[in-house]
């Protein structure tokens, strides 16, 4: 076999599933018979520190170095053969391997408990007297953070499960202190990393070694591993990237990063790499080489060879995570949040269903980056391809839509693929909350499998949302969220407070509906961000435009990306972020709903000006009829047919009674005897199994050929108008 393409994740990402860059790219070298090979050496090293073995070390080590300790630290070394003893089985449970332990660990006299654990007290506020699992799960993250914590004191102050080093990636303008970082002795927790690898390029003998970096905590380890195979297989060709790279590096001049990669490739990963495969075997020149940074003569290059032309999403295979430990993962709850529990809770696979985003206009986004701007759908027939292949390969039928923002049109064809194909799947994804997700729309995604979505309300007011160009007003955000919710569908909401110009009285009036958002129960989960100027989006190209300045214009050598400023027309923002995190928390668990906003801050707040009730008067308001042009699909089960005599004050006549078995329910209708027979001869054309399924307008014309009267006053009122509840849906 050929030397392969050695495709890494270094630490740390996330513990409950693999990121998917390596999977996808080695999914595309599938396609052209490149061998690749996988590893996600998060996962490799979070197992070797958190076992017997691991942990027997850990403690050696600490007691090798005698330094002062905390009393937290302290306590844990005290009860080091605690933690020994029972961190098997924690790592077993976290890995859905040993469920039955969850009793045991709810007890609260099986796992030793240091700092972390005080902010466990109120379990049944957090769980309820149900959610065992998951109780479980939350107490075992806190143990495992606990020695987190005492592995940050005493060997490796970098240590983190998703953000190792996160402080030395995050915006380094200057490589200074990462290259002096990199120039001391590997740490404690480098050393198991490095040898885990070591043995892996033994094995696997690549010829290229590449290197996703997604986030800043990424990085630092990156740079460990490309400096360890520089100095130790240096036949062996280094290349980065990833969204670290696409997003910060964009003007890299620094030379020295060349000491530990050889090439950083940006945007799509798919021709980049395989213009540097041809390169490292001789077959092309460098200067064919495509958006790919690297060192001539001292100094960084960038070369781009245009007339290499990137691959459509269709050409470029489906996700495979062979070689990937899938069973070993570990599944925990950090944050006592619904949507951030499916984040980090279970085994999901990933795919995206359009490169880009549909929308492209939010002023706060990177939107003149690639991966935003060059929107490229996928057909649904080749995604539920690719999600059985997917299925077959792993046996996990979760998936997780990684797109910016899932257009709804596809959502919608995706949804009746899988239907029509029988396809058992659950599946989740980001969206925006646009009109297009009317009640009968999210009725449908629901069927499929579709189980929550996650969107952007960000700032909750109507000036500011238009500021972003977000398209959407409060009121449709409380509509669509109803929707979702009414349909079964989990919703959360990224909320952002500090956009530029906001004032004290918008963020309290942005807090009041986010209250009145979960109290009517429309929303089950959202999180608060401190907004982030970004080099790449509209506002930091023009500042002056949104009334705000940069502290500094000076481009660094390496990183590029978050930009420091001033905001002197808006509040002090940071000073609101605790209160706005703890009324979300307490929302979130239904209660507080009656607290003056004033309560979450320890400082004078103004008065919300938003009235009382104004979510609930968006919330019913009525949805508009269907347009003419609207698809209308059956999803439900054929009725069976009665007829019954009626009679009133001496007259009588006939009904049809028409009997739907959902899975839930049983919904009987009573139509005129003409009207029903030729309502069951047209459901099962409008069923979701028949391609050609018709318009609301072909169905007018059907009904009038059949000689019947009255089409809108029979299909827009009681009872037919009541058939969603039996899956008649208009789409």
């Amino acid at each position: 076999m050929a030397q392969p393409v050695f495709l890494i994740t270094p630490p740390f990402t996330q513990l409950n599933t693999p990121y998917p860059a390596t999977a996808y790219l080695k999914g595309f070298f599938n396609t052209k018979d490149i061998p690749a090979v996988q590893a996600d050496l998060g996962i490799d090293v979070t197992l070797a520190v958190f076992s017997k073995e691991g942990l027997r070390k850990l403690f050696g080590e600490i007691a090798n170095r005698n330094g002062e300790q905390s009393p937290n630290t302290a306590r844990i070394v005290s009860l080091r053969e605690d933690y020994i003893r029972t961190i098997n089985a924690v790592v077993l449970f976290l890995q859905g391997k040993q469920p039955t332990l969850a009793n045991l660990i709810c007890r609260r006299n099986f796992l030793p408990e240091a700092s972390r654990f005080a902010q466990a007290e109120d379990l049944k506020w957090a769980f309820g007297t149900m959610g065992i699992q998951d109780k479980a799960k939350y107490l075992a993250t806190m143990y495992l953070e606990d020695l987190s914590d005492l592995i940050r004191e005493t060997v490796d102050e970098h240590f983190g499960f998703s953000r190792y080093a996160e402080s030395l990636g995050r915006s380094a303008n200057s490589f200074d202190q990462l290259h002096a970082a990199l120039q001391a002795p590997p740490t404690y927790l480098d050393h198991i990393l490095l040898e885990i690898l070591r043995e892996k390029m033994a094995t696997i003998h690549p010829k290229m070694l590449a290197i996703s970096v997604p986030f800043p905590g990424n990085l630092y380890t990156s740079l460990r591993c490309g400096q360890f195979v520089k100095q130790h297989f240096p036949d062996c060709t280094v290349v980065m990237g990833g969204g670290f790279a696409n997003t910060e590096l964009r003007s890299l001049s620094d030379p020295r990063v060349f000491d530990f990669y050889d090439f950083i490739t940006l945007d799509d990963g798919e021709a980049p790499l395989e213009q540097l495969w041809e390169y490292v075997h001789g077959r092309i020149e460098r200067d064919a080489l495509k958006r790919t940074f690297t060192r001539e003569r001292g100094k960084v290059v960038f070369i781009d060879n245009k007339s290499c032309a990137d691959y459509k999403q269709g050409q470029v295979g489906t996700p495979d995570y062979s070689d990937l430990l899938l069973d070993k993962y570990i599944s925990a709850i950090e944050v006592v949040n619904p949507m951030h529990s499916l984040w980090s809770d279970g085994r999901w696979n990933k795919l995206t269903m359009a490169h880009g985003c549909y929308w492209g206009k939010c002023t706060f986004c990177d939107i003149s980056l690639d991966y935003i701007k060059n929107y490229e759908p996928i057909a649904a027939s080749l995604l539920v391809d690719r999600m059985e292949e997917m299925i077959a390969k792993t046996g996990q039928t979760g998936f997780h839509f990684v797109d910016e923002a899932a257009p709804p049109s596809l959502m919608k064809s995706l949804a009746i693929e899988i239907i029509r194909r029988g396809l058992v799947v659950s599946w989740w994804t980001n969206v925006r909350f646009e009109k297009s997700f009317t009640r009968d729309l999210c009725l449908l995604l629901n069927a499929s499998g579709c189980i929550a979505v996650s969107g952007g309300l960000e700032v909750a007011s109507d000036r500011l949302l238009k500021l972003i160009d977000k398209g959407i007003t409060v009121s449709q955000v409380a509509k669509v969220c109803r929707n979702f919710t009414t349909s079964g569908i989990m919703v959360h909401a990224y909320l952002m407070y500090g956009f530029p110009t906001q004032t004290e009285q918008e963020t309290i009036d942005s807090l009041e509906m986010v209250r009145q958002l979960f109290e009517t129960g429309v929303l089950q989960s959202a999180f608060w961000h401190l907004f982030t100027m970004t080099a790449h989006s509209p506002i930091g190209l023009d500042p002056k435009k949104y009334n705000v300045r940069k502290q500094s214009t000076a481009i660094g050598p390496f990183a590029n990306n978050d930009i420091q400023h001033i905001d002197p027309m808006g509040a002090d923002h940071e000073t609101f972020g605790f209160g706005l995190r703890k009324a979300l928390l307490n929302y979130m668990h239904g209660t507080c709903f009656d607290f003056s906003h004033d309560k979450w801050f320890d400082f004078p707040v103004p008065k919300t000006k938003v009235a009382p009730g104004i979510i609930q008067q968006a919330i019913e308001e009525p949805e508009l009829n269907s347009k003419s042009s609207s698809r209308i699909l059956f999803i439900g089960k054929q009725p069976s047919a009665t007829v019954l005599q009626k009679s009133k004050k001496g007259a009588r006549w006939e009904v049809l009674s028409l009997s739907f078995q959902t899975l839930k329910e049983t919904i009987m209708i009573s139509v005129e005897p003409a009207k029903g027979e030729w309502l069951c001869r047209l459901l099962p054309v409008l069923h979701i199994s028949n391609p050609a399924g018709m318009t609301l307008k072909e169905i007018k014309a059907s009904y009038e050929e059949a000689g019947l009267d009255d089409f809108e006053l029979f299909w827009d009122n009681k009872p037919v108008n009541g058939l969603w509840k039996a899956g008649l849906l208009s789409v």
